[in-house]
């Protein structure tokens, strides 16, 4: 099962840090965001990994060279000047991400879900499912609630509204709609899906940090560095 790492996001609300740094790259716990990912999608069993980028991408391939310090490989889906965002982005690299079911992660998240989860989520061949966490003080409204492992909009009022983590598992033929080069976000793609009722998902109640400010980097780093979060906690 391959994985596909969104590292394509230029990190607006973290400038200036981002300005000479791609966000992926910035430092928490004494190393760089996206690292914490590889190490974990190693010790799950993953081995191919596609990481996309636009802003600062050559950084980035830098940094992570062929993936082999990590017993990976990674190859690289590069993506023009502003990138193509979320559905875009993940179209674009269908070629290398090839005919079976994926995971995607974000790059600019931390959380400790296991990922060797989505092995198994891959063998019921989902459209997409979603990892959902508790909404954080900055997206208290949240995105779409739960009805068992079925994905709802949050207006039904099934239950309590969740977050979309920045993780799932989806299928190629989710994104084959998505013309060649264009610029997608992805919620679009999820609110049709939810309304076939063709989208999973599954709550998870562990540590997860969506880093979309320098304030909330700090706040993971010193967590990180005292022990507060750390894989499997």
């Amino acid at each position: 099962m391959k994985t596909m790492l969104l590292a394509a996001g230029r990190g607006e609300r973290m400038r200036p840090l981002t300005d000479h740094t791609p966000k992926p790259l910035l430092m928490a716990g004494g190393k760089p965001l996206i690292v914490w990912h590889l190490e974990r999608l190693a010790v799950a069993g993953f081995h191919e990994i596609i990481v996309n980028h636009a802003h600062l991408g050559g950084k980035i391939e830098a940094a992570l060279g062929d993936g082999g310090a990590w017993g990976l490989r990674i190859t690289y889906s590069p993506e023009p000047p502003g990138a193509l965002e979320t559905a875009g982005g993940i179209a674009h690299a269908l070629p290398l991400l090839g005919d079976a079911p994926f995971l995607v992660v974000n790059g600019d998240i931390w959380c400790d879900w296991d990922f060797s989860r989505a092995l198994a989520l891959a063998e019921k061949a989902p459209l997409a499912h979603l990892v959902m966490v508790d909404n954080p003080l900055q997206h208290a409204g949240g995105d779409f609630c739960l009805d068992g492992e079925r994905l709802c909009y949050a207006s039904t009022g099934i239950g309590p509204t969740l977050t979309y983590a920045g993780i799932g598992v989806y299928s190629p033929a989710f994104f084959a709609e998505v013309p060649p080069g264009a610029v997608m976000k992805l919620r679009p793609l999820l609110d049709a899906g939810i309304g076939q009722g063709l989208v999973s998902g599954e709550h998870h109640r562990g540590n997860w940090f969506d880093i979309g400010t320098p304030e909330r980097l700090a706040e993971l780093d010193a967590q990180l560095h005292g022990g507060a979060a750390q894989p499997g906690s």
